[in-house]
């Protein structure tokens, strides 16, 4: 490797690795901030919270590396027209594409990397973190007794403390109690001690100077006991095991499109296409079975004189027969329509969730490729503006991901609506900013000003002096 590729690519990977790790703390972040009420107060361990961000951030890898490599690029060549060195190097006699040759091959593995990422590692990734998820946000929210309100989080058991000291001491305590089929319980103390057993699975309730009471017998029953009992000492135990972070199998997530690789999603669209033709060739035998004629081989022709009369077979109906024909035909007409419509219906419906499927299998492939669209973008944009720094790189970058954006959300709507084939949908974005890239880099090898202010500015001055002699 020569001296000068090993410069650019040295220039190149610092500024990735930075921008790629703000991005990916950004769109993690992002997550969190539309998350964080099914996260808060859930006393979920650190170890559960890394595990997800592990997951999530691995999902987020492919969108994060279009915008690092677009943001990188414009940096490098920034700064290397900033300083000089890009004007040395083409009055060397390098051109700029062979300037960019070293990062155009590197870039074309970043696109490998989002590729595998998006084919291998996120259909796991996203099946941990939706799993994970789904745990999280179903889980109850920890145990939290406040002062003078009642807490019934727990199943069956309603409580209230009056005030809480230091060393879990605790007054005017009142537990309420209800069973399934028997009669409530009632504890009522003046004072004492709450703590969590070693395990954290029971609340120990270590109770003086109380009442309780109890009506034995079964709910409903006229048949019952009332019993009072007082103590000095009384203990109990809360069972807290609803409020332990269960986890669940993975299973339940393994049927959905955005957890299959490229190849599982070819089967599935396959098995659909089969199924959804299956659907129309029945949709056209139930419009098309009642109007069937018997087909008989034809034993030659001859030509037909007259036209009989078409009003002569209707005139003989009688009209007592005639409204039994119109009532049943209005029948068989109105059955058939409301059994088309349904399977119509049905069939619309396959066809989105095939369109979803092929979505997601283009989607593998147009986001890694787009790794290589927004470096022809970013690479030429840097050496026109000849600016480098964080700044002006950013506000470019920024524009021109969030048009990326915007154009491939676009097709994809169209696309999932059926507007649009999936194909031109998922890869509108492409076909846009790929002639917007060869623009500007054929602009940046033939040393264009098209950013230059002070370009316009003596083009203004001269268009304005031409006007003045006219004048």
């Amino acid at each position: 490797m020569k001296k000068l590729d090993k410069l650019v690519i040295k220039t190149f990977l610092g500024p990735f690795a930075a921008t790629f790790f703000i991005t990916l703390v950004v769109l993690v972040l992002q997550f969190f901030w539309l998350w964080i009420d099914d996260f808060v107060g859930k006393g979920l361990s650190v170890g559960v919270i890394l595990e997800f961000i592990m997951y999530q951030g691995a999902a987020l890898v492919p969108l994060a590396l279009p915008l690092a490599v677009l943001l990188s690029s414009l940096m490098t060549f920034g700064n290397l027209g900033e300083t000089y060195e890009l004007v040395a190097v083409k009055s060397s006699g390098i051109s700029l594409l062979r300037f960019m040759r070293p990062l155009f091959f590197l870039v074309l593995g970043i696109c490998g990397i989002a590729f595998y990422f998006g084919n291998a590692v996120i259909p796991v990734a996203v099946l941990k973190s939706r799993t994970l998820l789904s745990d999280i946000v179903w889980a109850k929210p920890a145990f939290d007794l406040k002062e003078g309100v009642f807490y019934d989080k727990i199943q069956g058991v309603a409580m209230k403390v009056g005030k809480k000291e230091r060393d879990s001491i605790i007054h005017d305590i009142i537990i309420y109690e209800q069973g399934g089929n028997t009669q409530d319980r009632f504890i009522v103390a003046t004072d004492g001690i709450m703590r969590s057993s070693p395990d954290k699975r029971f609340l120990e309730f270590h109770l003086r100077n109380g009442w309780r009471y109890e009506e034995r017998g079964t709910m409903g029953s006229p048949a019952t006991e009332f019993i009072r009992l007082g103590f000095k000492e009384y203990s109990k135990s809360i069972d807290l095991s609803a409020f332990e972070f269960k986890r669940t199998e993975d299973s339940s997530n393994k049927g959905n499109f955005r957890v299959m690789s490229m190849g599982q999603l070819q089967k599935a669209i396959d098995t659909m296409e089969i199924r959804n033709n299956q659907v129309a060739q029945r949709v056209r035998a139930e419009v098309l079975a009642p109007a069937n004629f018997g087909r008989f081989v034809d034993s030659g022709w001859s030509k037909y004189g007259g036209i009989p009369d078409t009003t002569a077979l209707s005139a003989r109906i009688p009209d007592s027969v005639r409204a039994t024909i119109e009532q049943r035909t209005a029948s068989r007409i109105g059955s058939l329509r409301s059994s088309t419509e349904a399977l119509i219906k049905n069939l619309a419906e396959d066809r989105k969730e095939q369109r979803r499927y092929e979505i997601e299998w283009h989607r593998k492939l147009s986001l890694s490729l787009a790794c290589l669209v927004l470096f022809m973008i970013g690479a030429p944009l840097g050496a026109i503006i000849r600016r480098g720094g964080l700044g002006n790189s950013l506000i470019a970058s920024i524009a021109f991901f969030m048009l990326f954006y915007f154009i491939a959300n676009t097709g994809e709507k169209f696309a999932k609506e059926g507007e649009w084939s999936v194909f031109a949908g998922m890869w509108l974005a492409t076909f846009v900013l790929t002639p917007i890239g060869l623009f500007l880099t054929y602009k940046a090898v033939r040393d264009s000003q098209l950013f230059n202010r002070e370009y316009y500015h003596r083009l203004f001055r001269k268009l304005r002096r031409k006007k003045a002699k006219t004048v």
